[in-house]
């Protein structure tokens, strides 16, 4: 395409020159009054200009093109920089130097590459033109003509470059206050809930004013710094223009054209004239470009900064932490130098935690094995390091000292981590049951269908699939915004079931749950067979996990494990209650039959004629509720024995209450 370009405006160069010298042929004709020349002439010239305007604007096609090939290479480019392992997340969480690294990728390489194609053909031809149109002035008008125009080019471009230094900065500096301007308004957007909950307008009103006012403080001392530069620009531009016949004039005022009669001279005076102010015009573009290049000055600045940045975290090595293959459809045992068990997922030796930022001491000298079918429980009091483990686990952050090892990889045979915030990407709802593995494995028809629907009525989230279309309907919402955060986390739950890896790292996944749900999430875990290493508070947990690892803080943690029969009794008492707790509901599902295969099943007034010793079933829904509160009432002990359920009929969908005894 580069060639393609040079090809066009060599062409479109030639065509300009031809042009360029139709008006001291006009002289002649004109001059001597003929008529058939005259004629000849216009057809060439309007021939000329229909070419010209052509390549020009293939000029301009071409230029437009590179624009687009470029901001695709260098995006792709800082992309696979960007999420090479977890750069991404070391750039935004733990290096505070780099600003708005979003901007930079998206819109900076966008002005960057807009700018540079324009200046592309211009730049591409000057070396041509500018050695054409000096032999040709050389021709003209001796060697004074070149040396006049030549000084007064590089006087132009001192000038601007003591102009143009200041700009640069400045420029630099207001590119990152948009982008902290922008990032306040998503800012609102994202967390608009929370902020209308705390009445937050006004106060947001404020910072966001604030944040406004500095960037325009910023663009005032820019457009000030550029006006000198403009009026350095200006002048110069205009100044060619009479340089152009101060050139000519030296020869025609020193009597080498002494000869020529009046027509003649004007002939020549236009043709020399042309290539004079050509040859300017050539420079004078160069010297316009002092505010695109330094536009570009910038904007190539930022993002060589980013780059530096993002080769410089990916090339960095966490020495203490090493992982099996990473693919995710490998399932293959890892070999090492130790002999350790197969079914070992993480290996962590004399690790020693601190934080990142500020080197707050948070877990000293542990030594831990994690393996198959031992879950493990991380509880602690807030700041003690519990999510901070994890990340390490996930090889997010570095220890202090020590080495952890994982030996098994990510994904579904492996290791997956449910983040304490969930995370959900554009796309259908099959695209966020299975995430991330759209790109991997392909859809696997019908049987993948009913698996993804399954696991949904598992996370109790039926009802999701008829709110989104279908699986593979293509909603326009942010997920965030029509979801709960009890049905986030359900949803990542859902997503688990779908990947069934052998470990499941959970921090906290189940916070915005009840301990019902809780129970129900976590038992079928244990159902599909996961290792679980939990993050939690409630004690209703440790049920499912075989460890305790509680931290302390500043460095103190202790690990215990529990009996077993503490785990086995408490497994089999909810069991027992479940059990329990479906056993009434289909006792309740058969007496309902009976009833209505005897005929005394309606729910109207004629039942209590039939059975004049029972009292009548409420209808409406006002009675409904008066009886449930009053059956709420008789149900409360200031001892309690049991365990209020609900439960929905298939049959009626009435709501029911039962009482599961505990003992």
């Amino acid at each position: 395409m580069f060639l393609t370009l040079l090809g066009v405006a060599l062409l479109e160069q030639l065509v300009i020159y031809q042009v360029g010298v139709i008006p001291s042929q006009y002289y002649e004709v004109l001059g001597s009054k003929d008529f058939s020349g005259f004629k000849t002439l216009t057809a060439v010239a309007v021939t000329l200009i229909i070419v010209n305007s052509t390549l020009k604007s293939f000029d301009q096609f071409i230029c437009n093109m590179m624009y687009v090939n470029w901001r695709k290479s260098l995006t792709e480019y800082l992309h696979s920089c960007y999420f090479q392992g977890q750069v991404y997340y070391s750039l935004h969480v733990l290096r505070e130097d780099i600003d708005n690294p979003d901007q930079r990728i998206s819109q900076d390489v966008e002005r960057f590459c807009k700018q540079l194609s324009s200046m592309a053909s211009k730049l591409v031809i000057s070396p041509f033109t500018l050695a054409y149109y000096t032999y040709q002035c050389f021709h003209s008008t001796g060697w004074l003509g070149p040396v006049s125009i030549f000084g007064y080019f590089v006087i132009g471009t001192m000038i601007n470059k003591v102009l143009m230094s200041p700009i640069v900065s400045k420029l630099v500096q207001q590119e990152k206050l948009e982008g902290d301007f922008r990032f306040k308004h998503m800012q609102i957007r994202v967390n608009a809930e929370p902020a209308a909950f705390y009445r937050a307008g006004r106060v947001e009103h404020m910072r966001t004013d604030r944040r406004l006012q500095s960037l325009l403080k910023t663009q005032r001392e820019l457009i000030g710094k550029e006006l000198w530069l403009y009026i350095g620009i200006n002048t110069f531009d205009y100044l060619g223009s009479i340089l152009s016949y101060v050139v000519i004039a030296i020869p025609i005022f020193s009597g080498v054209y002494g000869n020529l009669s009046p027509t003649e001279l004007s002939a020549l005076v236009s043709k020399n004239a042309f290539v004079s102010i050509y040859l300017i015009g050539c420079f004078s573009q160069l010297i316009d470009l002092s505010s695109t290049v330094t536009d570009v000055a910038g904007y190539t600045h930022r993002i060589g900064e980013l780059q530096e940045t993002l080769l410089s975290l990916g090339r960095k090595k966490n020495g203490n932490y090493s992982e099996a293959k990473t693919s995710w459809d490998l399932d293959s045992s890892p070999s090492g130098e130790d002999p350790v068990p197969r079914d070992t997922a993480f290996l962590l030796e004399r690790v020693t935690l601190s934080v990142p930022s500020s080197g707050k001491l948070l877990i000293k000298d542990l030594s831990l094995r994690i393996s198959q079918g031992n879950s493990v429980m991380i509880v602690g009091n807030t700041g003690t390091g519990k999510t901070s483990l994890l990340r390490v686990l996930g090889g997010l952050w570095e220890s202090t000292r020590g080495s952890i090892r994982m030996l098994t990889c990510f994904g579904p045979r492996g290791v997956v981590f449910l983040p304490q915030r969930p995370f959900f990407t554009d796309g259908s709802l099959r695209e966020q049951v299975i995430y991330p593995l759209k790109e991997i494995y392909p859809l696997s028809g019908s049987a993948d269908d009913e698996r993804i629907v399954r696991f949904l009525e598992l996370a109790g989230l039926t009802d999701l699939l008829a709110r989104a279309g279908g699986l593979d309907e293509q909603v326009d919402w942010n997920w965030y915004d029509i979801l709960s955060p009890g049905e986030m986390q359900r949803l990542s739950f859902a997503r688990l079931f779908y990947l069934q890896p052998k470990y499941a790292v959970l921090d906290e996944a189940t916070s915005a749950l009840t301990e019902e749900v809780e129970h129900e999430l976590y038992r079928m875990c244990l159902q599909l067979g996961m290792t679980l290493i939990s993050v939690g508070h409630r004690p209703s947990l440790e049920k499912f996990h075989s460890w305790i690892l509680k931290l302390h803080g500043e460095g103190r943690w202790e690990l215990t494990r529990l009996k077993e029969e503490e785990v086995a009794a408490g497994r089999a008492k909810l069991v027992a209650l479940l059990l329990l707790h479906k056993v009434l509901v289909s006792l309740y599902d058969l007496l309902h039959s009976l009833m209505v295969v005897q005929g005394v099943a309606a729910w109207n007034g004629n039942r209590a004629s039939k059975h004049p010793h029972r009292s009548s079933q409420p209808n409406t829904k006002a009675e409904k509720e008066d009886v449930r509160v009053k059956t709420l009432q008789q149900c409360q002990d200031p001892q309690p024995r049991g365990i209020v359920s609900k439960s929905f009929s298939p049959m009626d969908e009435r709501e029911n209450l039962f009482i599961l005894w505990a003992g």
